[in-house]
This record gives C-alpha cells, sequence and structure tokens, in this order.
C-alpha cells in the first residue's frame, strides 16, 4: 500500500513539472533530444520528462528596438548622430530559434549599416529634408533581411538628427536670415497693398466728387431751365389773356410803364431805355403826370424865411 501511494507521489512529482500552458500570442519551440520537434501554440501541453524541453520562449507581440545614436557621414562628410526605432515582430518561432545567435543584437547592427549606407549617398540638407524617403528604404531593406531570421520588420522611423554643433549653429542663422527675409517680405507686401487701397479710395472719392459735381450742375442747369421756361410761360400766358380780352393799345403802353417803372425802383444804379420807349414816354402826358418819369423840370424853390433884426449891428 505504502508503495502505490510512493509510486503516485513519484509520478506526480515528474508530471506535473512537465504540464506546461502557454499563453495567448506566445509559442514555445520543443526539442526532443536536442533537436527540434515542434512548436508549442497558445494552449494546454504535456512534454515527456527528461527527455524533451522547451529550448524557447517566443511572443508573437509586435516589439520595438530603440537605437542609441550611430554616427553617420554624409556623402559632403558632414558627421551626425542618428538614432532609429524599429517595430518588429516574429512569425516563425523556428526560424528565430535557429536562424542567427542572438536575433535582437543582429537586427540591431543590420539596422545601423543600412542606416550609415542610405545616408552616405545623400547630402546634409537632403539627409535633414528626407526622412520619409530613409525610412522607407530601410523598412524594405531590413525585412527582406531578416525573413529567414523569422522576422517581420513592420516600420522604422529616424527618431532623432543630431548634426554637429557648428552645424547647428550655421542652420540657426540661416533660419533666422530667412525669418527676417519674410518678414520684411511681408512687411513691403502689406505696404503695397496699403498704398494700392488708398489710391483706390482716393480715386473712387475724386470719381464720386465729380459724379456729384455733374449731377449738381444738372440740377441746377434744370431748374433754372425750368424756371426761365415757366416765366416766359406766364408771359406768353398774360399777353395770351390780354389779347384774347380785346385790351386796345393805350393798355398796353401803360402795362410797358408799369415794367419800367418797376425796374427803376431796383437797385440798379444805371436804367438804359430803349430810343422808342423814350418817344412814347415824352408824347404820353398821362405817364408823366402820374410817374413823373421823363419830367427834368426842377421843382420850385421854398420861399426864404425873413431874417430877424440883429440888435448889435443894427441901430
Amino acid at each position: 500500500m505504502w508503495l502505490v501511494i510512493l509510486i503516485l507521489v513519484i509520478l506526480l512529482i515528474i508530471i506535473i513539472p512537465n504540464v506546461r500552458i502557454v499563453p495567448q500570442a506566445h509559442e514555445y519551440v520543443i526539442e526532443f533530444l536536442g533537436k527540434y520537434k515542434t512548436t508549442w501554440e497558445a494552449g494546454l501541453h504535456v512534454k515527456i520528462p527528461f527527455i524533451e524541453r522547451i529550448s524557447k520562449k517566443i511572443t508573437l507581440k509586435e516589439q520595438v528596438l530603440d537605437s542609441p545614436p550611430q554616427p553617420v557621414i554624409t556623402r559632403d562628410n558632414v558627421t551626425m548622430r542618428i538614432d532609429t526605432v524599429v517595430y518588429f515582430r516574429i512569425f516563425d518561432a523556428k526560424l528565430y530559434t535557429y536562424g542567427v545567435v542572438n536575433p535582437i543584437n543582429a537586427l540591431e547592427n543590420l539596422t545601423a549599416t543600412t542606416l550609415r549606407n542610405i545616408v552616405g549617398e545623400l547630402e546634409l540638407d537632403g539627409t535633414l529634408t528626407s526622412r520619409d524617403t530613409i525610412n522607407e528604404k530601410m523598412t524594405a531593406i531590413l525585412d527582406d533581411a531578416t525573413d529567414q531570421w523569422g522576422m517581420k520588420v513592420n516600420r522604422v522611423e529616424l527618431k532623432n538628427i543630431i548634426p554637429p554643433e557648428e552645424i547647428q549653429s550655421a542652420m540657426e542663422k540661416q533660419m533666422k536670415a530667412e525669418r527676417d527675409r519674410r518678414e520684411t517680405l511681408l512687411q513691403a507686401e502689406g505696404h503695397k497693398a496699403a498704398a494700392i487701397t488708398r489710391a483706390e479710395g482716393d480715386k473712387q472719392a475724386m470719381i464720386l466728387a465729380a459724379e456729384g459735381e455733374r449731377d449738381a450742375r444738372i440740377a441746377r442747369a434744370e431748374g433754372e431751365a425750368k424756371a426761365i421756361y415757366l416765366a416766359k410761360k406766364a408771359e406768353a400766358d398774360g399777353l395770351r389773356a390780354l389779347k384774347e380780352a380785346g385790351v386796345d393799345s393805350a393798355v398796353l403802353e401803360l402795362k410797358k410803364y408799369e415794367a419800367l417803372v418797376n425796374m427803376a425802383n431796383g437797385t440798379a444804379s444805371k436804367l438804359i431805355i430803349p430810343t422808342d420807349a423814350v418817344n412814347t414816354v415824352t408824347n404820353n402826358s398821362i405817364f408823366t403826370e402820374t410817374t413823373g418819369l421823363g419830367d427834368t423840370t426842377k421843382p420850385a424853390p421854398k420861399p426864404a424865411k425873413p431874417s430877424k433884426p440883429d440888435p448889435c449891428c443894427d441901430k
């Protein structure tokens, strides 16, 4: 009885450590007597004790390799430091285990050499402005080279590009000069636009003023013409009415005299009368007696007052 219990205990001690549960997104590489046998995927597995062993535990999740800054020489002999970030994942546990010794170190060295080859074909300005091109080229090269290691490179990013201090100082001066140039251009464009706007405004103001003066003159001329027209029309209507009423020549002459009287009562300093009008006035005594116009006889002087005797002299 005790022997059976002892055997069961020994079996449990041997079997339980050989029961393995592989987590999700992981794989275990199993060797049989030192030779690759199989790859365990996620789930429950049991290995044969003393004969099988777990050679390597692999994660299938995407991993990040952050390489330290590497000295790189450009085509125009400028030495700069560039650090990269590589995103990769393992798609074949067997190749990853047996394809290369220390795959992560191999990927890091391959990244550094590839970066030097690509940047060595570019000049400084091209390196600073061609990040996307460098990333695409490195991704394609590393992905192709790591297939035999069971690794898939998804993308490569240049994290930092650090040029020498003297290059940084020159670049800062260049950027400052460029900013000053742009500021000057913007100010000049602003002054130009303002001058054009002012000139356009003055032009429109002059045009509007001229149009207003023209309209005012037209309105005044139309008003004067209408006033003259109405005056002449009234005069014509008056004459027509007199003619229709059968007025004799004496009344018409009287109307002429009344007009002359009105003219003489004005503020004019001189009055020019046609010869026929003067003859008519002279021949018409009624007009002379009524208005006194044309009467050149001076009025008789007033009688002088008698002087008083002077008591001192008239004795």
